[in-house]
């Protein structure tokens, strides 16, 4: 089962974004390919002041387990500790994100493994 398509996790950012987390960072959802062809989903996060591309994506095709990939660099950063600060700050709303988008399918998983009732 796939469920982390682009629409719903659109939704899910959405709703990640109402929980007031302060953040400068750019979060975008984008269209990824699975590998048979399904939209696996793929979320982008840009942190201001640092070149460095980040993704949230799920950890394999169908699970709800979600993991972080930091595109490597091929320039040194070197950054004043109050940028730091802020980068610091951005990987906690980076981390809560992750944390959430995880939730969210782990909850999609169960409500979709639950037996059916009849009446």
């Amino acid at each position: 089962m796939s469920f982390h398509d682009k629409s719903l996790l659109e939704e899910w950012v959405e709703e990640f974004r109402g929980l007031g987390y302060r953040s400068a960072s750019t979060i975008r959802v984008m269209a990824q390919d699975g590998g048979d062809g399904d939209d696996t989903g793929l979320v982008g996060f840009r942190l201001p002041g640092a070149p460095t591309e980040i993704y949230l994506q799920p950890a394999d095709h169908d699970s709800a387990a979600w993991v972080v990939t930091f595109e490597p660099r091929e320039d040194t950063v070197t950054l004043p500790a109050g940028t730091v600060q802020m980068l610091s700050d951005e990987m906690t709303v980076l981390a809560a994100l992750c944390s959430f988008l995880q939730g969210k399918s782990h909850e999609l998983t169960i409500a979709h493994s639950a037996p059916e009732t009849r009446e």
